[in-house]
C-alpha cells in the first residue's frame, strides 16, 4: 500500500487533551503530595522502614510536578517547544525517573509488607531504617540507568521547536527495541513481583482466622491502590506506547493500517492517565498514616467553610 494513502494521524487530539488533564494533575498532585511529605517529615522519628519507600515516592512525583507547567506550554502552543533542547531532554527524564522511580518503590514496598506478614520472624529486627535507605539509593541509580539511554534519542529531528516523548522517526526502529526492554525490566518484572508478593500475602491472612483483622485490612486497601494505580496508570501506557511505536515503524516502512489512527489517540489518552499516578500517589499516604487520614477531614471541613464562608460574603456584596 503506497504511504499517501495511508490514513492522516490526528495529531491536534494531543493539543487538546493533555492541557486540561495536566493542570488538574499539577493542582491536585502538588497539594496532596506537599501535604503528605509536609505530614511525614513532621513525624520523621516515627518513620518505619515501608514510609522510607513512601518519602521517596512523594519525592518522585514533586521533581516531575515542577515540570508540568512547561509541558502545559508546550501543548498549549500546538506543540512547539520554546526552552531549549538540553531543557527538553531533561523535561522527559524526570517524567521517566517518575514513572519507573514510583513503580520501583511500590514493589519495594509489597515486598516489604510480604516479610513482614509471611516471614515475620526471619526480618523482626535485622529490617532497619538504613537498610531502606539503601534499597532506596538502588532504585534510583537502577531507574536512573535504565532511562538514561532515552536522553541519547533526539528528541526535536530536524525540527528544534518540537520536544517528543520518544524520538523522531528517523530512529523509531531502535527505539521500538530499547522501549519494548524498557518495558520488561521497568515495568513487567517488577509488576509480576508485586502481584506474587500480594497474592501470597493475601492467601496467608485468608488462611489464618489468627490474624489481625486490622492487618487483614490495611493489606487489602494497599492491594486495591495498586491494583487501580497499575490497572489505570501503567498497564494502559505501556501497552499503547509500543503500539504506537510499532504502528510508525510499519508507516516508515509504508505498511499501512486503519488502526494507526486510534492507537495514537489512545496512546495519548493513555500518557494523560499515567501522568494521573502524581495525584493518586498520595493515596498510599492515607493507607500507611492514620493521622493523616484525620488530617485530610480537617482540610476538607475547613475548605467547606471557607466556601461557604465565601458563598455568604459574596451574596451580601451583591445584595449591598
Amino acid at each position: 500500500m503506497n504511504r499517501t494513502s495511508c490514513p492522516r494521524v490526528s495529531f491536534e487530539f494531543t493539543s487538546k487533551f493533555l492541557p486540561p488533564v495536566l493542570i488538574l494533575v499539577f493542582i491536585v498532585g502538588l497539594v496532596a503530595n506537599g501535604w503528605g511529605l509536609k505530614s511525614l517529615l513532621h513525624n520523621w522519628r516515627k518513620l518505619g522502614n515501608v514510609n522510607v519507600f513512601v518519602l521517596n515516592l512523594g519525592l518522585a512525583d514533586v521533581l516531575y510536578l515542577l515540570t508540568l507547567p512547561f509541558l502545559m506550554v508546550y501543548y498549549f502552543r500546538r506543540s512547539e517547544w520554546i526552552f531549549g533542547a538540553t531543557f527538553c531532554k531533561m523535561t522527559r527524564f524526570c517524567f521517566n525517573l517518575n514513572l519507573y522511580g514510583t513503580i520501583g518503590f511500590l514493589t519495594c514496598i509489597s515486598v516489604y509488607r510480604y516479610l513482614a506478614i509471611v516471614h515475620p520472624m526471619k526480618v523482626l529486627g535485622r529490617v532497619t531504617v538504613k537498610h531502606s535507605v539503601t534499597v532506596s539509593v538502588l532504585v534510583w541509580l537502577l531507574v536512573g540507568v535504565q532511562s538514561l539511554p532515552d536522553m541519547f534519542y533526539p528528541k526535536s529531528g530536524n525540527n528544534a521547536w518540537k520536544c517528543y516523548e520518544t524520538t523522531h522517526d528517523d530512529f523509531v526502529e531502535d527505539y521500538l527495541k530499547y522501549s519494548l526492554g524498557w518495558t520488561l525490566t521497568g515495568f513487567c518484572i517488577p509488576f509480576l513481583i508485586t502481584l506474587g508478593c500480594y497474592g501470597h500475602v493475601i492467601v496467608i491472612l485468608c488462611s489464618k482466622n489468627t490474624t489481625d483483622n486490622i492487618l487483614r485490612e490495611k493489606c487489602l486497601k494497599l492491594l486495591f491502590i495498586l491494583i487501580l494505580l497499575f490497572s489505570i496508570c501503567y498497564i494502559p501506557y505501556h501497552l499503547f506506547k509500543n503500539l504506537n511505536l510499532w504502528s510508525r515503524v510499519l508507516l516508515k516502512q509504508r505498511i499501512c493500517h486503519e488502526w494507526s489512527n486510534g492507537v495514537y489517540i489512545a496512546h495519548q489518552i493513555s500518557r494523560g492517565l499515567v501522568c494521573l499516578n502524581s495525584a493518586l500517589n498520595p493515596l498510599i499516604y492515607l493507607h500507611g498514616s492514620k493521622d493523616i487520614g484525620t488530617q485530610l477531614v480537617q482540610l476538607l471541613q475547613r475548605a467547606r467553610r471557607a466556601f461557604r464562608l465565601l458563598s455568604v460574603t459574596s451574596a451580601q456584596s451583591v445584595r449591598t
